[in-house]
């Protein structure tokens, strides 16, 4: 039989034993609860998001759960409290996130912006502030990658 994999769409720190989750894994024969309230455990940070995640069953009815991460600008949403961002990015500003908010968002993300380097990483996301209109600790996401550049927010990173 293999390895078997479910995908789901769950509700971040909220899935459930309800169909269609729930009914699957009873077939593959897995401890419902266990699967369940793991899934909740590595999704929590994702609460109000839909999160997608893979459970790879193996044959020995041992299991694997990957969390994927929603796209940035729906962690950038959350952390700013809004429904909708920038329709002209350079002239509407929607919001203004703490350098903090930025690290949480990059963390959530680093799995797949294909760097372990945080400071790299942490520019990657300013980079995806710009076309959301969105400034941190009152400025240009560009400006926060300069000073990044000159050392000026490394306390941050340790």
């Amino acid at each position: 039989m293999g390895k078997q994999i479910i995908k789901a769409l769950v509700e971040g720190g909220k899935a459930s034993p309800k169909p269609p989750l729930g009914p699957q894994l009873s077939q593959l024969k897995l401890d419902v609860k266990k699967v369940i309230a793991e899934i909740n455990e590595k999704t929590k940070d994702f609460a109000g998001m839909q999160v997608p995640v893979e459970i790879i069953v193996n044959e020995d009815k041992t299991f694997e759960i990957k969390v994927g991460t929603p796209p940035v600008s729906s962690l950038v949403k959350k952390e700013l409290g809004v429904q909708k961002l920038a329709k002209e990015p350079g002239r509407e500003v929607v919001g203004d996130l703490k350098f903090e908010q930025v690290l949480k968002i990059t963390k959530m993300k680093i799995e797949s912006l294909g760097t372990r380097d945080m400071k790299k990483a942490v520019k990657q996301i300013l980079g995806s502030l710009v076309s959301m209109g969105v400034t941190v600790e009152g400025k240009h996401p560009k400006e926060i990658q300069k000073e990044i550049d000159e050392g000026k927010w490394d306390e941050k990173f340790k």
